[in-house]
Formats: structure tokens, sequence, C-alpha cells
């Protein structure tokens, strides 16, 4: 048996028992400190590391009787983020194991707090623990750490998901779900699940077997410049159509962008205006939340319409170098738009729903009126 000392995200309990899966209620643990050490925030993640300091004390619990296939689990989970165990003695005598970082892997920034850390992040880790811990004994650890900004991000979409506000009048139905693996996961994922679910009549279905394409959410704003009776389209690559055999691989688009874990849609939609397009929004209208295909697909679109200045835009490259992205801006009349629209040449959705948003609303837009989120 092992006797461990947690001084971070360990000691929330629902993430210790995702890892170990266990409950935490069986665990034999007890408060104390590491003398000379100290918990810090990692500037780099929403996770603390250990660093060594004169006379502080490091908070934490001791855990004893963990077994081995205990600390397998959870030697797989902090090798996910470049911890291995150490031995050291806390202020009450015992000598224990404790995670720390590999040496230069994280920079420390300012102390960290658990509660702090629970209520802003607590849901979204445990989220993404679940994913970890469904590679454990498949995916070699140091992959997990390669997949690990995809797998926040997915996570924190989840969290999302969770104050979603459509529904209304549906079925709260029972799901039964007998198996759930993911079949692939890099940039994306792929789950496959065999399931079945409550009818209308009140039954149950057949067992199914279906797969879900696993994305993360993404703001979407048409930029609107009411002053000139304009929108801005960004033009690139796809690798959709290309999937479908299109010839048309480069699309007409709103400026989109995968929310960051964190991060508000609103906020997503501002920077990503600045970023692909190099706009600065003056306001900011919410136009809509949807499921680009819930049949198979949980991306999830939070849609606005930006209002700006599009005086000089046209023709600008833009894009994030880091991310491969190269893209043309379109300064294009709206009564343009709204033709294609009408002659079904906007293959992108969420164009058109914008389209038709802005077509309702322009009128009191070019006004000066309008809802407005900050």
């Amino acid at each position: 048996m092992t006797t461990l000392f947690f001084y971070g995200t360990m000691r929330h309990i629902p993430l210790l028992e995702i890892v170990m899966n266990r409950t935490g209620a069986a665990l034999e643990m007890h408060e104390d400190t590491l003398p000379d050490h100290a918990v810090m925030a990692v500037a780099q993640g929403p996770f603390p590391m250990l660093v060594e300091q004169k006379g502080a004390q490091a908070s934490g619990v001791v855990v004893h009787g963990l077994s081995t296939q205990d600390v397998a689990r959870l030697n797989y989970y902090e090798a996910g983020f470049d911890y291995d165990l150490a031995s050291a003695t806390t202020t009450n005598g015992h000598d224990v194991q404790v995670y720390k970082p590999t040496p230069g892997a994280w920079t420390a920034q300012g102390p960290w707090d658990l509660s702090q850390w629970a209520s802003k992040w607590g849901r979204m880790t445990e989220f993404a623990a679940r994913e970890v811990m469904g590679y454990f004994g498949d995916v070699p650890a140091q992959e997990v750490l390669r997949r690990f900004p995809r797998i926040r991000a997915r996570a924190w979409s989840n969290v999302n998901a969770q104050t979603s506000r459509h529904g209304v009048g549906t079925l709260r139905g029972k799901v039964d779900i007998d198996q759930r693996s993911r079949a692939y996961s890099n940039f994306f994922a792929i789950d496959e699940v065999r399931m079945r679910h409550e009818t209308f009549d009140g039954g149950m279905s057949d067992w199914l077997d279906r797969a879900v394409f696993v994305s993360s959410d993404a703001a979407i704003v048409l930029p609107y410049d009411p002053a000139r009776d304009c929108v801005l389209l960004v033009e690139q690559i796809r690798l959709g159509p290309l999937g479908r055999s299109d010839p048309t691989l480069w699309q007409m688009e709103p400026v989109a962008g995968l929310i960051d874990p964190g991060e508000t849609p609103q906020q997503a939609a501002y920077r990503e205006a600045k970023e692909e397009s190099g706009l600065d929004l003056t306001i900011l209208m919410p136009a809509g939340e949807c499921y680009a295909s819930p049949g198979a697909a949980s991306d999830f679109f939070y849609l606005y319409v930006g209002v700006c200045d599009l005086s000089d835009f046209d023709g600008r490259i833009g894009g994030a170098e880091s991310e491969g992205e190269n893209i043309r801006n379109h300064v294009v009349p709206f009564e343009t738009l709204l033709s294609w629209a009408e002659d079904q040449r906007t293959a992108n959705a969420p164009l058109t729903l914008l389209t038709y948003w802005l077509a309702h609303h322009r009128a009191n837009l070019r006004a000066g009126a309008g809802p407005v989120v900050g």
C-alpha cells in the first residue's frame, strides 16, 4: 500500500474519484502540510505546481492505503501533465510520495487557491478527466499530453451544454447508455455509442448502434457596417467540401472560431473578429444558438451580428499563422448577400441564418437600435 500527499486539484474529491475510479468516502485521508514548499498556479494552465520555498508550508491531504491500481491510474493522469512521484516527509512526520513537475515543464505564477480553482475550473476538469482516464491502458500518457488542449476544449463545451437555452416542450425521457467508446481522437473525436431511449408512447426503443462526431463549441459573428449597409465575409479553404468531393473548396463564411476554455462565447467572438479580419467590433448582438447537425455531431454554435466600421477591410489577408489559417476578407453590400441567400448560393448554414436574422433586424440597426451584449 502507498501513502500520497495531495496539494492540488486531487483535493477536489469528485476529480479524485474519477481518476481512481472509486469513491473518496472509502479513502483514509487527513489534512497535513509539506514544509519548505509552496503551491503555485501554473501560467500555462488551470492547475498548480509544487515549488521549494524555504519557510513555506504547502497545505494538502495525506491519503493512506492506496493500491497498486490506484497509483497506476494516478500516475497515468499526472504523467499527462508531466508530473512524477517524489519522496517527501510531511510536517506531522508522514513519509509520503508527492507529484512534482518535471523541471522546466511549467512556469509558476503566483499562489494557487483550491476554492477559486474549483469554482471556475472544477466542472471542466472533471469532464476532461473522464476523457483522459478513458484512454487509460490504451493511449500513452505523453500522447494524452499532446491532445490535452483539445480535451480541455471539449470539456469546456460540456460545461457550456449544462446551461443551454433550447429544448422548450421536448421530451425529457430516459436514455440508457450500454457502451460509449472513443473510436478516434485528435483535433476532433468520434464516439461509438450503443444506446436505447424512451419513446413517445412511454416504452423503450430497441438497442441502437450509433456514432457521434465530437467537436467543441464555436462563436460565429457576421460583421455589419450599418452606415454603409454592408457585411464582411471571410474566404478560406474548408475540409467539409473536400470530404464531399465538392469542387468549391474555398468557402464564403462569417467570422468564426472555437471557444477557448474559460472563455465566454462573446469574448471568443470579439477575439476571432480581431484575429481573422483585424476588426474591432463596437456592438455585439446575439442572433441565436444552435447545433450544426444534431443527428450526428456535437458542434454547437453561438451566433452574433457585430457592428463595426468596414471602410478599409475589403481584400485584406488575415488569419493566425500558428493555426495554418489563410483568410481573405470580402466586404459585400447586404442586398448582394441577401440575393445570394435567396438564390440558394450561401452553402454555409450559419451564414444563411445570420443573413435572414440581419434582414429582419437591419432597419433597427441602421436606426441605432437593437439588443446589445457587452
